[in-house]
């Protein structure tokens, strides 16, 4: 008998909690969709703010030349060491090779690169950007492409991402001028 009053009186207060959780949730919603009515909002046909910005000019070759004749090749070039430019041409190893005769891999062979013109190694197939380049790989050529490959030809396949330092830079191209039948002469 004193456990069925105890059975009894727990679905009550059951039925009480579950009754409160329901009338929480019902006063939610309600208080939600009153204060639609009262504070109405009209939203924006497009979200977010235009923002006005002056378009960058693009690069003429005349401002690129400018820009090219502002480096000094030859204090770049004294910069650069041999040894170190094969220590730092390892990176460049994963997809070119530089020995003479040496077969084409991700890229094109480097050995005769410096004063050869671009796009130049006939059983290669360059991108686009680079087969129509029409230019030679000079010390400025070179150290600009360096940079960042991507940024001094656009289009190109490189998908390396430079070499800031300029000293790296210049023992590289040493090192690519150095692996060739006729060496140019430093700057």
């Amino acid at each position: 008998m004193f456990k069925n009053k105890i059975t009894k009186m727990d679905s009550f207060e059951l039925n009480k909690i579950v009754a409160a959780v329901l009338m929480v949730a019902l006063l939610v919603i309600g208080i939600g969709k009153l204060s639609n009515v009262i504070f109405h909002v009209e939203k924006p046909k497009t979200p977010g703010y235009a923002v006005e910005v002056e378009q960058a000019t693009t690069m003429t070759s005349s401002a690129k030349a400018s820009v090219e004749e502002k480096i000094d090749i030859a204090a770049l070039m004294a910069m650069g060491d041999v040894a170190s430019g094969e220590k730092i041409f390892k990176k460049c190893a994963a997809c070119h090779s530089i020995i003479k005769g040496g077969k084409n891999n991700i890229g094109p062979a480097l050995y005769n690169v410096v004063g050869r013109k671009t796009g130049a190694v006939t059983d290669y197939k360059y991108s686009k950007a680079l087969a129509s380049f029409e230019k030679e790989w000079t010390f400025e050529e070179l150290n600009g492409y360096l940079i960042k490959p991507a940024k001094w030809i656009k289009g190109t396949k490189m998908a390396f991402a430079g070499l800031r330092k300029e000293k790296d830079r210049a023992s590289v191209i040493k090192y690519l001028n150095q692996n060739s039948d006729n060496p140019v002469p430093l700057p």
